[in-house]
C-alpha cells in the first residue's frame, strides 16, 4: 500500500513517543494525536493517554483511569510528559511564538497568547507540528518567546530548565531536530517527494544539514491498516496536509 504525505506525517509525530514509557503524551492537533494513538497501539504500549480533561483513555478512547489535576500537574512539572504542540513562528534554536506577529507594545496580529507554552517547554520534553512548512512559521528570530528554546533554556541543571528538551520539529515536509553542537535546528528526514532543496527554501534561516539526508521511515501495512481503519477512517488526516 503507497502512503501519502499526511500518513508520512503521522509516522513521524507517532516515532516522537518511541520508547517512552509510561509517561503522558500530550498531542495537539489531529495528525499529532492520530500518531501518539497510533504509537500506543504499536511500539510504545505503556504510553498514557488522555482525553483532554479528567480521564485516561487507551488508543480508541475507552477509559482506562482518573487523571485529577494534582497528578496532571505532577507529570507536567516532573518531565514525565510529552507534549507535541503547534507554532506560528520557530527559530533556529526552537523558540516558537503562538502569542503575537511584530512587536508586544504594537503587534500586527494577536494570536492565541503564550498559554502553558513556558511551563511545557522548561518543565517536560516538547515536540512541535507545523502542517504547512513556510518562511513564515520558520523565521530568523520569533517576534515573541512562548515556548522557550536552547537559547533561553539555561544550562544549570539545578536552577535551570532540567527537564528541557525539544525532540523534534516535524512539518509537511521533514522531520527536524537539534542534534548539532550549539543545539541549532538539523534536517533529519525528508519526507518522499520533498527534496533538501524545497526544504531551505521554505525555511526562512539556516540549516544544519547533513551531507546524507534519509527519508521519514516507511509505515508498515499494519501501521496502514490501523490509521486507515481504526484511527482516523473518515481521512480528515488529508484535510491538514492534503499531498
Amino acid at each position: 500500500m503507497t502512503a501519502t504525505r499526511a500518513e508520512y506525517c503521522v509516522i513521524a509525530c507517532a516515532e516522537a513517543w518511541r520508547d517512552a514509557g509510561e509517561i503522558l503524551a500530550s498531542p495537539m492537533g489531529l495528525i499529532p494525536s492520530v500518531g501518539a494513538r497510533l504509537a500506543r497501539l504499536t511500539f510504545a504500549p505503556d504510553l498514557l493517554l488522555t482525553d483532554g480533561e479528567a480521564m485516561i483513555v487507551d488508543a480508541e478512547g475507552t477509559v482506562e483511569g482518573w487523571l485529577p489535576y494534582r497528578q496532571h500537574l505532577a507529570l507536567v512539572t516532573g518531565g514525565r510528559r510529552h507534549v507535541m504542540m503547534g507554532a506560528s513562528q520557530l527559530d533556529r534554536y526552537g523558540n516558537q511564538n503562538i502569542s503575537c506577529i511584530g512587536g508586544w507594545e504594537r503587534p500586527k496580529r494577536q494570536l492565541l497568547g503564550v498559554r502553558g507554552a513556558p511551563v511545557n517547554t522548561l518543565n517536560n520534553p516538547t515536540s512541535y507540528w507545523v502542517p504547512k512548512h513556510s518562511r513564515r512559521v520558520f523565521v530568523e528570530k520569533v517576534d515573541m518567546v512562548c515556548g522557550v528554546g536552547y537559547d533561553h533554556a539555561g544550562s544549570d541543571p539545578v536552577v535551570g530548565a532540567r527537564f528541557h528538551r525539544i525532540p523534534r520539529v516535524v512539518s509537511d515536509l521533514g522531520v527536524f531536530d537539534f542534534a548539532t553542537p550549539d543545539h541549532s535546528m538539523r534536517l533529519a528526514s525528508l519526507h518522499p517527494g520533498v527534496t533538501v532543496e524545497q526544504v531551505t527554501e521554505a525555511t526562512g534561516f539556516t540549516l544544519s544539514i547533513p551531507s546524507d539526508v534519509p527519508y521519514t521511515r516507511e509505515p508498515t501495512a499494519q501501521e496502514l491498516k490501523l490509521i486507515r481503519e481504526v484511527l482516523d477512517p473518515s481521512g480528515a488526516r488529508a484535510r491538514e496536509v492534503a499531498v
